[in-house]
């Protein structure tokens, strides 16, 4: 070759990666394709290697797939399958793309057809992210037995993801050996295995390790502390996360989650007050533990807060939660703007906020509109159909609750426990005691065992419709400790009927199990008024002293230009409470002058 075609040639290499530095679509990466042929370009591995990188991650595409379904077409037909950069190259863009089983059936080609290629550190890490995210077992194992044969089993990176792949499958015992077989250990290594015994719920053999690291990181101590908090040992948590030198916004979160799972908003609001930094998930899950612990206006507050903030924008998991507490205050307008908001943001469709705004309409007596929501629901998921049926039944709508259930039975949906709550709840609320039996019993053919929600259900409808004998019966006969709630709704059927020997037998039940519930003894004590048995009456009201039962207050709660206001019986600290008076004594007086007037009649 002479120099003048010897600068020629360099000249259109220099050319070509120029070419390739440019941002691509999928019609000019055809372009610089044709033009790598047509000058040879693809016998020179450096280049085509170049060209195969540009082709997988051209982002500028509308759709990624077509750059790696293209770069994956070249290689095949390319002339370097031995090159391991290349290869790895080709491995690592099937794995970004989540196409994992390709990733897999390359790299089993390679080995199988290719005798010279020799995979290297990066491509097991490669296939080890694969197997990790696919949940792949049985690659996984493949893997293990590859990297013993290849001789990296003392490849401190590939040793860790292989200890990570098992930790990811669930797997203790392998990581675990593949742990101890490491001839020296990273701080993620140790993290890995921390975090493996952690996730598996293993919290005192994850701490084991925990306090056995030569140094500890975030992560590390991130696990530990939601590893507590699942199991409610907050002190633990708290501790640990006191003694933390640096926090992030995961540690934060945790812990204000755990506080509220628990039933201690307040501690989880004093952290939520003092982050020095918040995300969307932190927001979530301090207005998701409000409305969990039924603090609906709080909740409510916090997301005005949040709108007023800027920083963030509410996603749909906050809007799901809001959406729950407009629907404990039955605050209708307020629900009609967030569901234009979600539309707005175009969160309106996806299942959480769907099922969401059915509730919360439902819950509002606004069943035709929890209808349209649904309708327009884009997908067939049983969370919706759930709400769906749980309004029909709480607005009365029993017949067409049964109805829109059976169609549910026919779009060949599988119901859940929560669906079976709903259709007995409809059956209660009509008093269909015939088909609450029916469908109490045919739990069993869906693969559904009964809670005791379900129990609690069927014996209020017994009750209520008078069948008091069989409504203790199966109180007598099913598999769980009757709550509080059951305890009542029988109380408050003999009640009705004036069974007050029934009545007394479940009163002294209800006591062992928890002496301090008021509802019980008032519904006795009307059992007893009832049945003009004054002594009896004193007594369980001297018993309600004794046992320190109160009555709790009742409280009302009205929206007024989008502010939901709650008033509680005899509280005088309202601070509307001037301005209140004045209207209930019209409103008292305006009422007798009525009464009296209906009695002149």
């Amino acid at each position: 070759m002479s120099v003048r075609a010897q600068h020629s040639w360099y000249g259109i290499e220099r050319k070509f990666v120029r070419i390739l530095q440019h941002k691509h679509t999928r019609r000019s990466l055809l372009q610089v394709h044709a033009f790598m042929l047509r000058n040879a370009l693809e016998t020179n591995v450096i280049l085509f290697t170049k060209f195969i990188g540009v082709c997988t991650s051209a982002i500028t595409m509308p759709d990624p797939f077509p750059g790696v379904y293209h770069a994956r077409r070249t290689f095949d037909n390319g002339p370097h399958k031995h090159d391991t950069f290349l290869c790895n190259i080709m491995i690592k863009a099937h794995k970004d793309n989540h196409q994992f089983a390709e990733s897999w059936r390359l790299y089993r080609d390679l080995r199988r057809r290719d005798a010279s290629f020799l995979p290297d550190t990066c491509t097991l890490l490669s296939l080890a992210k694969c197997c990790s995210l696919d949940c792949a077992f049985w690659e996984g194992k493949q893997l293990h037995g590859h990297v013993i044969r290849d001789g990296f089993s003392l490849d401190l990176f590939v040793s860790t993801a292989i200890a990570d792949v098992y930790v990811k499958l669930g797997d203790m015992v392998c990581a675990q050996k593949v742990f101890d077989e490491m001839n020296e250990r990273s701080l993620v290594s140790w993290t890995v295995i921390v975090c493996g015994y952690a996730r598996s719920g293993e919290v005192v053999k994850a701490r084991e390790y925990f306090d056995q690291m030569p140094e500890k990181d975030l992560p590390a101590f991130n696990a530990i502390i939601d590893a507590y908090v699942k199991i409610g040992d907050l002190n633990s948590a708290r501790s640990l996360f006191d003694g933390m030198s640096e926090r992030n916004v995961i540690s934060w979160t945790t812990l204000i989650y755990g506080y509220c799972n628990n039933g201690r908003v307040e501690l989880a609001r004093e952290l939520f007050d003092v982050m020095p930094e918040k995300n969307i998930c932190t927001w979530n899950a301090m207005i998701g533990g409000y409305c969990q612990n039924k603090q609906p206006r709080q909740a409510l507050e916090l997301f005005h807060e949040l709108q007023a903030s800027t920083v963030f924008e509410p996603d749909e998991f906050t809007i799901a939660s809001v959406l729950a507490a407009i629907a404990d205050l039955v605050a209708l307008d307020l629900g009609i703007w967030v569901h234009h908001y979600a539309q707005r943001r175009r969160l309106d469709k996806t299942v959480n906020v769907c099922t969401a705004l059915i509730d919360m309409y439902a819950k509002c007596g606004e069943i035709n509109k929890a209808l349209c929501v649904f309708e327009a629901t884009p997908m067939e998921a049983i969370a919706p159909c759930n709400a769906m049926i749980n309004g029909f039944a709480l607005n009365g709508c029993c017949e067409e609750a049964l109805e829109f259930f059976q169609k549910f039975l026919c779009r060949g949906m599988k119901p859940n426990e929560i669906t079976m709550i709903g259709v007995l709840s409809a059956c209660n609320h009509g008093g269909l005691v015939e088909e609450g039996r029916r469908w109490l019993k045919e739990m069993d053919r869906f693969g559904l065992f009964p809670r005791v929600e379900h129990y609690g259900c069927v014996i209020d409808l017994l009750g209520r419709a008078g069948c008091l004998h069989e409504a203790e019966k199966l109180f007598e006969c099913m598999p769980y400790e009757a709550n509080d709630i059951i305890m009542s709704s029988l109380l408050s059927a003999c009640g009705y009927y004036r069974d007050s020997a029934r009545a007394e037998r479940i009163l002294n039940m209800a006591v062992k199990m928890n002496p301090s519930n008021d509802g019980n003894y008032v519904l006795l004590r009307n059992v007893y008024a009832m049945d003009r048995r004054w002594t009896d009456v004193e007594e369980t009201k001297d018993l309600m002293r004794r046992s320190g039962a109160k009555k709790q207050a009742g409280c009302s709660i009205v929206e007024v230009d989008n502010m939901v206001l709650e008033f509680v019986s005899g509280d005088k600290m309202h601070p509307k409470w001037d301005a209140t008076l004045p209207v209930l004594k019209w409103l008292q007086m305006h009422t007798r002058e009525q009464k009296n007037e209906l009695l002149n009649l």
